[in-house]
């Protein structure tokens, strides 16, 4: 259950990112509502993950998996590039998660 909920808290870490370019530094109401909402239920999610998994592990890919997607969506959404650079960085990111995962023996 806590991969599950490690995973929903993802998409809130997401959605909160990508929340946050649309509030235009919240002066706009309803993008600022829906990315308080988002931080609200991805830090609550998070926190029922951790009741299982180490926190080293589960913040790390909450945050690093949470990176990726964010740049990717940033560059459907919000035509970011996506540079060589950032491949490579995407590269060592699930390296890092995988590594994680699987020392922490789940």
């Amino acid at each position: 259950m806590a991969w599950i909920y490690l995973s929903i808290a993802i998409v809130f870490e997401i959605a909160f990112a990508l929340g946050t370019n649309a509030t235009q530094g919240f002066t706009r109401l309803w993008p600022s509502v829906f990315t308080l909402m988002a931080a609200a239920g991805g830090i609550f999610t998070l926190s029922l993950a951790l009741r299982t998994l180490d926190v080293g592990v589960g913040y790390t890919i909450w945050t690093g998996v949470g990176s990726i997607g964010t740049v990717l969506l940033g560059a459907l959404i919000y035509k970011e590039r996506i540079t060589a650079a950032k491949l490579v960085s995407f590269a060592a990111i699930i390296g890092g998660i995988v590594l994680l995962k699987l020392s922490a023996g789940v």
